[in-house]
């Protein structure tokens, strides 16, 4: 009876936008498959009801024992990371999934919650006077750099920085002092152009292919029709769509198959094109709105472990959709980041739908309610 009732005090506006925003996603997936259910449409949504439910599920569990087994989920999340040299499956030129039978996990994706639920532990123990020493600065560094260079060398660049960039979030909002982020964001500039003076030398710090993409990202007609490809043709996509867009099903990039992973990082340009510039609209308030519960839900909250953990989830929400749509638009260099809810994926799904799960256990148990 108790976890009936606590289920009603669950946040219904944001539970009722993430529904909207997987039904955009099976609209999506069902064009790009031809008018088919098959092959993305319904795993997609057989994932979704699953995640959708575990969302209840976990929002009934008190929050203290999720703030309990936090720094355990961490070093299981480093396990999974570590695991994946030995056993991981190869693809597109990179390890980074583990074949877990059920589910090919990508633990990297999974790792951004356990990091989030660390450090916002790791706030709720230290005092607030010791937030901003340096030994005390040092420790959560450690912890979100071992995790990033280990991504980093799976190769998955794109993962590795947003690993960091939520870290750092967390960090900023647990209130560690802006100097160590003024120095940090030197530090940033420094490495990038060491990076690239690295480039051809015996010593190189990233792959070729890393630099290819950059090299697309600034200049992606130089060649349109090999590294800048995706990127041209989804320019076209969005151009093509204009306000109201060609029509449902009736995108000639994606149903003619010009746009590469049109399921995946791509969907966007397949909505842009085919529901035009106000349906795109229409995705990025229901994200806004999502992002805003979330962030009244936080403010609602006198815990500050509660208070961490959903902001600092609501930013990989936020890094999420932000980075894909700056990447389909030619605003940042092409890396595997998932349009949240919409991309077709077990990983991301799953990974998102977990998020939520804690931020309404949160919600729930706000201020000792249960």
């Amino acid at each position: 009876m108790n976890s009936i009732i606590k289920i009603l005090y669950i946040n219904w506006p944001l539970q009722i936008l993430i529904l909207v925003t997987a039904l955009f996603g099976f609209l999506m997936l069902y064009s790009v498959s031809g008018g088919n259910w098959e092959p993305w449409t319904k795993p997609q949504i057989n994932r979704f009801s699953i995640s959708f439910l575990l969302v209840f599920l976990m929002s009934v569990i008190s929050i203290s024992s999720w703030r309990k087994i936090s720094p355990f989920s961490y070093i299981l999340g480093l396990a999974l990371l570590i695991a994946v040299y030995f056993f991981g499956d190869t693809g597109m030129g990179a390890k980074r999934w583990l074949d877990l039978k059920v589910i090919r996990l990508q633990p990297s994706e999974a790792f951004k919650i356990s990091l989030v639920m660390t450090l916002a532990y790791y706030y709720h123990k230290l005092p607030l006077s010791k937030v901003s020493h340096p030994f005390y600065v040092l420790l959560p560094l450690l912890l979100i750099l071992i995790p990033a260079i280990i991504v980093f060398r799976q190769p998955d660049l794109g993962t590795a920085l947003v690993i960091v960039m939520i870290g750092i979030f967390v960090m900023f909002i647990a209130g560690v002092h802006f100097g160590y982020f003024l120095f940090g964001g030197i530090s940033f500039f420094a490495l990038l152009f060491i990076l690239f003076q690295s480039r051809g030398t015996e010593w190189q710090l990233l792959k070729d292919y890393h630099f290819r993409r950059i090299d697309t990202f600034l200049n992606p007609t130089a060649d349109p029709l090999g590294s800048g490809y995706h990127i041209t043709q989804s320019k076209i996509a969005l151009g093509s769509g204009g306000l109201f867009g060609r029509g449902y099903m009736q995108g000639s990039q994606s149903q003619l198959n010009f746009l590469p992973e049109k399921h995946t990082d791509f969907i966007f340009t397949t909505l842009a094109e085919e529901f035009g510039f106000f349906g795109t609209i229409g995705l990025l308030i229901i994200y806004s709105l999502i992002v805003i519960f979330c962030i009244f839900s936080a403010l609602a909250t006198t815990d500050r472990y509660s208070r961490l953990l959903i902001t600092g989830l609501c930013m990989t929400f936020f890094t999420y959709f932000s980075i894909n749509i700056a990447m389909v638009m030619g605003l940042l260099p092409v890396v595997g980041i998932p349009l949240p809810l919409v991309s077709y994926g077990g990983s991301s799904m799953i990974v998102i739908m977990l998020s939520f799960g804690l931020i309404q256990s949160a919600h729930v148990h706000k201020n000792n309610r249960f």
